[in-house]
């Protein structure tokens, strides 16, 4: 099929041209996903990621523009297989065609989450995650055991921190394969036998970052498990901190890197000094306190002491006795002045009551001839003699005449 006349006698600028394809390809694939190998990832200052797809025949300019990166649940590096979400444009001043990728996913990872979040249903069902089994990490650790792999930057950094930090902690490291066939069994036979020597006082399990299946030993039934009957407590470092593994739920600690696990683990020696200086300065304190408190306490029985606190026993006691003698003496007296007055009353009444009182103010008492005293003229016979009883002496009369009506 030839070209068309027109098309032929028409000439095209380089910008023409590029613009055109640029249109038909962006029309064409406005969504596009594509799986692929990632070579030469290289994030830019300005905060996008430039990176090739490829497969066995060819490769693809992609790049990943920095509002997009947000979205990523894992770190890709050189090597990882993706698949890409997104659409094809053209780059113009180079004439390049390119993938802006919107979502990055690594190849397999649903598959992979979803068997991650079934397996760790049925671990939690089974307690393994369970807060109340977690154990807390020794104040003072004189050993930390890592369990990881030997030639990894991961224990190179718990290395560099514990150095750092307190240079008196002995590391242990328990060599494990971190990843592939085989890591998954290494990793728990290592913790397995740790605890069964008790090599160390804390345990770092983990590794530097990776992708999805790098990490996956990490998830691993045997390892969470392992993690879980540990009699050490465990510290789990897996990955970077947007990295996850089933072992973070089991482990009594989870760290965000290795070097974070580091710092948990290994107290810092500056704090433990200045620790020891303010239990030290307390102790003297309170001994110096104690000390004062007793020889007060002794002091208390020196002889003018106990001579004073013996009359400040006695002085109250003799003034209660003196008061009391004081009230009593005072009682008797008014008691005594009470009682004569009263026998003063009584006598006063007792003498106005007296027949001789009432004969000495006049009054005389009139008896017949048998002492029997006359109330009633009735009582008196004309003729009849009678006996008159004066204040002082006696009268012997005869009544002449009576009245009975007066």
């Amino acid at each position: 099929m030839g070209v068309p006349e027109e098309q032929l006698n028409q000439i095209f600028s380089v910008s023409q041209i590029t613009s055109y394809i640029k249109e038909i390809l962006e029309s064409a694939f406005s969504t596009i996903v594509v799986e692929g190998e990632i070579s030469n990832w290289r994030p830019s200052s300005s905060g996008h990621v430039y990176f090739t797809l490829k497969d066995n025949t060819a490769q693809l300019k992609s790049v990943m523009f920095k509002g997009s990166l947000y979205s990523l649940k894992f770190k890709p590096k050189d090597g990882d297989k993706v698949r890409c979400t997104g659409r094809l444009s053209v780059y113009e001043p180079q004439g390049n065609y390119q993938l802006i990728v919107n979502k990055m996913e690594a190849t397999g990872a649903g598959d992979i989450l979803a068997m991650l979040e079934e397996r760790k249903k049925k671990l939690a069902a089974e307690g393994l995650f369970d807060e109340a089994r977690k154990k807390p990490l020794p104040q003072f650790p004189r050993t930390i055991g890592v369990v990881t792999s030997p030639t990894g930057a991961a224990i190179r950094d718990i290395l560099q921190v514990s150095r750092r930090r307190n240079k008196n902690i002995n590391v242990i490291v328990f060599p494990a394969l971190v990843q592939g066939e085989g890591a998954a069994q290494t990793i728990a036979k290592m913790i397995e036998i740790a605890n069964f020597y008790k090599l160390c006082d804390i345990l770092i399990v983990g590794r530097g970052g990776g992708s999805l299946e790098d990490l996956l030993p990490f998830s691993e039934e045997v390892v969470v498990r392992a993690v879980a009957q540990s009699e050490i407590p465990v510290i789990s470092a897996v990955g970077h901190e947007i990295d996850w593994a089933l072992c973070d739920y089991s482990a009594d600690k989870r760290a965000a890197t290795p070097s974070a696990a580091a710092e948990l683990a290994v107290p810092l020696l500056s704090d433990i000094k200045q620790d020891i200086f303010d239990y030290k300065t307390e102790l003297y304190n309170q001994i110096k306190q104690k000390i004062e408190n007793k020889r007060l306490i002794v002091r208390a029985f020196d002889p003018s002491a106990l001579e004073m606190r013996f009359r400040n026993i006695q002085q109250p006691l003799l003034n209660r006795f003196d008061n009391a003698k004081a009230g009593m003496r005072d009682g008797m007296l008014q008691k005594i002045k009470d009682l004569r007055t009263r026998i003063a009353t009584c006598r006063t009444v007792l003498e106005n009551a007296s027949p001789q009182t009432i004969l000495n103010r006049g009054y005389s008492m009139v008896c017949d001839k048998n002492g029997t005293v006359i109330r009633d003229s009735s009582q008196v016979t004309v003729g009849g003699e009678l006996v008159i009883k004066p204040a002082k002496g006696v009268i012997y009369a005869t009544a002449n005449k009576k009245e009975e009506n007066i």
